[in-house]
């Protein structure tokens, strides 16, 4: 007997634990819904990815 233990998330946007396999086109959001809202919040700019300043290199003088 093949007993599987499915693997459950808690959705990033309302927290509601969700099945996190194929069976799931939403993963790992719970819903089309909360997929939604997520994607609208990086679209606005609520949701950025911080960036680390570049290293400035010497200018070289010749």
């Amino acid at each position: 007997m093949n007993s599987t233990k499915k693997r459950l998330v808690a959705c990033p946007t309302c927290g509601k634990q969700a099945e996190y396999d194929l069976g799931n086109p939403f993963r790992p959001f719970c819903s089309q819904r909360c997929k939604l809202i997520d994607l609208g919040q990086w679209a606005s700019e609520s949701f950025r990815i911080s960036e680390t300043p570049a290293k400035e290199e010497p200018e070289h003088e010749e």
